[in-house]
């Protein structure tokens, strides 16, 4: 964090100090939201959630070395006393923001949001330095703990903005004001609480509301809800895509053995030819994404190019591939499902296996789809169906019996529905022969990420 004392936080969040005995100490370490999190120099943010506390473990926090916690009440440790430990947290990181003289970078969308990030973050680190939002954390908490984490010295900042409802990338674009801003695409995640694909965009494209004349606004060209973003904001335009005006772009795009993207990037006069080390399709958007904004930040064409030539995933559970000992190739791409995503999952799976091996696709539900997830859902299983994909297990309630029975009408030959995860790995370790590919995709709270993790391993 950027250095301040206990004095000019307490003031940033109009709190009171209690049991500081020297309001001149300075924290320069990042705040933590777990105890088992702290870093000395650092504050401990004492949430209250369901089942745990915060509060009940201030006095460890202090033991690991934190100056102070963040607390709505007493604690007989050194502490700033708030109103809302969450709101002190976004108050705080509003100050430390408006004291960071580097480059912010926000990234939104319905899908990729994360995988983008991990490629522009690697991107960026050839070129300075680079705080980046941890996997997901992108909400209320996740985003001020992101920008608690920046130093004086550090070149960018780069924070995804998620969003459940009109407004909250506005919040959050008022804790940390971007000067680039990126809106990846928008798909049917969340389509449930928004009501529709027009709803969403409007909440999303908060984002390049937020930017002032001397910002840039990343839009998709491909997707026209995004595009048309750009009659809402001040911010200059760069547009990436594979359309023939897009200012940043891919051409002569083919698909790989490994369902990694290969193609030609273009800017301008400069060209370099790009093979992707991620799995899908779909990441030729979030590749080109990641390009755009780095160029927008500075970056040279060539340290972009070989930025993505060398670029993963690294936040976990999207399209990694595993290769078993034993020839069973494992996809975990579990940590979330949209219809779009399960959809491009699906035919990654496909090209890899290239009719030559086994396929086995285990689907869990698609949660936040609203009305429409009885339609979304059977789509799905009649895919499964086309691409002639050998095995489908559905987990999960209602709607993934309907994407089995789906599966089953358009002529899949073995569709297996289980209602819990808990049945899905002996299923597999069953059934698994030498030659398998098998997908494990669902929405985060059905865990089968846990799943796919057992069977990479072989546990």
């Amino acid at each position: 964090m950027i250095p301040m004392t206990l004095a000019e936080i307490a003031q940033a969040v109009g709190g009171r100090l209690d049991a500081v005995t020297d309001d001149q100490v300075t924290v320069t370490a990042p705040t933590a939201f777990d105890s088992r999190q702290v870093v000395a120099g650092g504050l401990f943010a004492a949430l209250s959630g369901n089942r745990v506390d915060g509060h009940d473990f201030a006095t460890a926090a202090i033991e690991k070395g934190a100056v102070a916690v963040l607390a709505t009440r007493p604690t007989g440790t050194p502490a700033i006393i708030v109103d809302h430990v969450v709101t002190a947290m976004s108050d705080l990181a509003h100050s430390v923001a408006t004291r960071y003289t580097g480059q912010v970078l926000a990234i939104t969308g319905s899908a990729g949001k994360t995988s983008a990030k991990d490629l522009l973050t690697q991107i960026l680190a050839r070129h300075g330095s680079v705080v980046a939002t941890e996997r997901s954390f992108n909400n209320e908490i996740g985003f001020p703990h992101t920008v608690l984490r920046v130093q004086a010295d550090t070149d960018f900042l780069v924070l995804e903005m998620g969003a459940r409802g009109r407004g909250h990338i506005s919040h959050l674009a008022s804790i940390a004001r971007p000067q680039i801003g990126a809106v990846l695409g928008i798909g049917s995640a969340h389509i449930g609480e928004f009501g529709s694909r027009e709803a969403i965009a409007v909440a999303k494209r908060e984002l390049v509301e937020a930017l002032d004349s001397s910002g840039i606004a990343v839009l998709n060209a491909d997707d026209p809800l995004v595009a048309g973003m750009a009659e809402h904001t001040r911010a200059q335009i760069l547009r990436f895509g594979t359309v023939a005006d897009a200012d940043v772009r891919a051409t002569d795009i083919t698909i790989n053995a490994n369902a990694c993207a290969q193609f030609t990037l273009r800017h301008r006069d400069d060209a370099a030819a790009i093979t992707l080390g991620v799995v899908g399709e779909h990441h030729l958007t979030n590749a080109l994404a990641a390009a755009a904004l780095a160029l927008s930040a500075g970056v040279e064409f060539a340290t972009v190019a070989a930025g993505l030539e060398g670029a993963a995933l690294v936040s976990g559970s999207r399209m990694e591939v595993t290769e078993r000992p034993d020839g069973v190739t494992v996809i975990n791409d579990a940590f979330n499902a949209s219809p779009e995503s399960v959809e491009a999952a699906l035919r990654s799976l496909a090209t890899i296996a290239a009719d030559l091996r086994p396929t086995v696709a285990v689907l869990g539900e698609m949660r936040e789809l609203g009305d429409t997830a009885p339609a979304l859902h059977a789509t799905i299983g009649r895919q499964v169906a086309d691409l002639g994909i050998g095995t489908l297990i559905t987990v999960g309630g209602h709607h993934a019996e309907l994407m089995a029975t789906a599966a089953r009408d358009a002529g899949s030959a073995k569709v297996i529905h289980v209602e819990s995860k808990d049945h899905v790995l002996g299923l597999l370790t069953e059934g698994l022969r030498g030659r398998d590919v098998v997908l494990i995709k669902g929405a985060n709270s059905a865990g089968l990420f846990e799943t796919a993790a057992a069977l990479a391993t072989g546990h």
